[in-house]
């Protein structure tokens, strides 16, 4: 009673005098009236009048409901041990405001007089220094009891509060015990710790509990939805679960396949039973398997032992891909993909026409074609169009030179190889073109350079659609395509017996002649553009004009390399020609050469000093100049300056016509 009342006096002369011995109070209890006092708190006024409106407060509890419902249990102990003694166990949020109360009936109207209810702020600023507000800021446990209290007309209480913080350090609330002040008992702020602790470990417990939800959720999501088959088996070699991939891959039910022993799928697999048995992962191996609906499906597997939380094996993950799906990948990323259409020929020529309108008929049915052609005539082009008007469109286009392998490579290019067939094989083997052509297009250009002993394997191929790796004795089923290329005389080979005639017949099912440059010339001027326009842009160049003569000296050339030949004279002509105008100098000489002298006369004869040649050259160059802007003005007019349908009929870009009509002033 004496502390009491020095500790009454003491309270009395500061919030008079504002003088405090520092060792007369705690230090926590001097700061916090200082703090009062300097933010002008009334120390004989009421308790706290903040009080939260209905609605507000009914946010506020659902808000912190988790936090209200994890804490009620701690809250129902500690009254437990203090019931009947006049306590009320209370839980404040972050900044203050009450949440939750319980307590004795003759406390409860003690606390309703001193606005301890749901709703109302104890902050020091709104109440004084109490345990809720001084907690708050000092965030550490605190007990203030009586005439520690600044407001006096708490001075009734003893309140013993520690703030409850998360993982982070984020502070969620305050939980506090108040009582009468002759109650006021150091044991009291021990209990409430030892709450707040019991409660944070829950909340520990809570946040992990979730983050396992949240991990399992996730990685049962990756495992439903990869495209992977994933096998999950037991220490036994039972199947214990697996992800819809699989029953897609196998043709199956998970009913049907859950519960099998792994043997079921992969029989005869030594590298799965030393996964099992010995802890020994292993990748990428090729494996048949056999489907639900008798099918043999060639797969790639990978696998790996899973382990408990003691370390211990606990079973096994098998990963499962079609070798199509990986094939598909290899050809997408190494350019085994078909980029031309039919769109993309270039030429208005019969021949060329004839030969566009056969190809795009043979592109709807499976039937294997042969494409005839001088070298440099567009074959691949054309295959590749074929391919892309298909319905194997979506498949691989996978293109074999056959004179560019060497005769004891073809086979293994072809067929492909296992691991150790022979000296130089790569290790785990090697599938070849037939394999990754599967489900799509195999171009075979150069046919006819092709050995009679591999032509046999590639006619059993055709015939059997299946192959077998060289050093293997597994039978790999495919589903090709066949488009053959060849600029020899096939026909004239199989007379002479050196291309066997069964496999002539095979192929020779459509026969396509793609005609030579020399035979179209007409088409000489639209190529001409087309590579002058692609080729600048490539080599970042912007070429205004061309002398006229380029394209009469172009025609004269009897192009022995055909449309590869004139692409690669357009990309020459760029590289040597200075400034931004192609002139008929830039041309290579062998084209010069074969112009009709009264053509070249003054571009290879004449000079400067000679202005009758240049002048008559200009006069042609103004009569073609004039001619063509007069068909692009009579043409805009015909399709009402519709560019695309100009430039179609032309068979120009769209670029070039918009740079001819920028050239010739014409009004669009």
């Amino acid at each position: 009673m004496k502390d009491r009342q020095e500790l009454a006096k003491t309270w009395e002369i500061f919030v008079t005098t504002g003088t405090l011995n520092p060792d007369e109070v705690p230090l926590a209890i001097s700061d916090s009236w200082q703090r009062c006092r300097n933010a002008g708190v009334n120390p004989f006024g009421g308790p706290s009048h903040d009080v939260l409106e209905a609605s507000e407060l009914t946010k506020l509890l659902s808000r912190k409901k988790n936090l209200i419902s994890l804490t009620r249990p701690f809250m129902e102990n500690l009254y437990n041990f203090v019931a009947g003694s006049g306590f009320i166990v209370i839980l404040a949020d972050e900044n203050g405001y009450i949440m939750e109360t319980l307590g004795d009936q003759d406390t409860h109207q003690m606390s309703l007089e001193s606005n301890l209810v749901p709703g109302s702020r104890w902050i020091e600023e709104k109440a004084g220094t109490n345990g809720i507000g001084t907690a708050l800021i000092m965030k550490n446990p605190v007990q203030v009891s009586g005439e520690e209290h600044y407001c006096q007309n708490i001075h009734l209480w003893t309140c013993s509060a520690a703030p409850i913080f998360n993982d982070n350090g984020q502070m969620l609330g305050i939980l506090q015990m108040s009582g009468p002040s002759h109650a006021s008992n150091k044991h009291t702020l021990g209990m409430v710790v030892a709450a707040v602790k019991a409660i944070e470990e829950q909340l520990r417990v809570q946040q992990k509990n979730r983050e396992l939800i949240l991990l399992n959720s996730r990685l049962n999501s990756i495992f439903t939805t990869m495209s992977d088959g994933v096998i999950i088996v037991d220490p036994n070699g039972i199947i214990e679960k697996v992800n819809p991939s699989s029953e897609l891959i196998l043709s199956n039910t998970k009913d049907k396949i859950e519960g099998a022993h792994i043997e079921t799928l992969f029989p005869n697999i030594p590298r799965i039973k030393e996964m099992l048995h010995s802890d020994r992962p292993f990748s990428n191996i090729e494996v048949m398997v056999e489907s639900a609906r008798g099918q043999h499906i060639h797969c790639l597997a990978s696998g790996a032992t899973l382990k408990d939380d003691q370390g211990l094996s606990s079973g096994g993950a098998i990963i499962v891909n079609p070798i199509n799906k990986i094939k598909k990948l290899v050809n997408r990323f190494s350019g085994a993909e078909a980029r031309f259409e039919f769109s993309d020929i270039i030429g208005k020529g019969s021949e060329l026409q004839e030969a566009i309108r056969v190809a795009a008929l043979a592109a709807e049915s499976d039937s294997s074609i042969l494409l005839e052609g001088e070298s440099g005539t567009g074959k691949e082009v054309f295959a590749q169009a074929i391919h892309n008007r298909s319905h194997r469109r979506g498949g691989p286009f996978v293109a074999l030179n056959c004179a560019a392998i060497p005769r004891e490579l073809m086979g293994s290019e072809l067929f492909g190889y296992v691991e150790g067939a022979f000296t130089g094989a790569y290790r785990g083997g090697r599938p070849g073109k037939f394999e990754l052509a599967s489900g799509g297009t195999l171009f075979l250009d150069e046919i006819g350079d092709m050995t009679q002993g591999k032509q046999g394997s590639l006619l059993r191929a055709i015939q059997e659609k299946q192959i077998v790796r060289i050093g293997d004795n597994n039978v790999i089923p495919v589903d090709v395509r066949i488009i053959c290329a060849t600029n020899k005389n096939l026909r004239g080979a199989v007379g002479k017996g050196t291309f066997r005639e069964d496999l002539f017949y095979r192929l020779n099912v459509i026969t396509i002649n793609l005609p030579p440059l020399r035979d179209h010339t007409e088409d000489i001027p639209l190529l001409f553009e087309h590579f002058l326009e692609e080729i600048s842009q490539r080599l970042n160049m912007k070429i205004d004009n061309y002398e006229p003569d380029i394209i009469p000296a172009l025609k004269h050339y009897a192009w022995p390399g055909n449309i590869r030949e004139l692409q690669n004279t357009v990309e020459r002509m760029l590289c040597v020609t200075h400034g931004n105008h192609l002139s008929v100098q830039d041309l290579p000489a062998e084209i010069i050469s074969r112009q009709p002298l009264k053509d070249r006369g003054a571009d290879v004869g004449s000079t400067s000093n000679e202005p009758g040649a240049g002048g008559a050259r200009e006069r042609r160059r103004h009569l073609r100049e004039e001619k063509e802007s007069q068909e692009i003005t009579e043409m805009l007019e015909q399709y009402g300056g519709n560019i695309s349908m100009v430039s179609r009929q032309m068979g120009v870009s769209r670029n070039t016509l918009y740079r001819k009509i920028k050239q010739y002033n014409i009004l669009l």
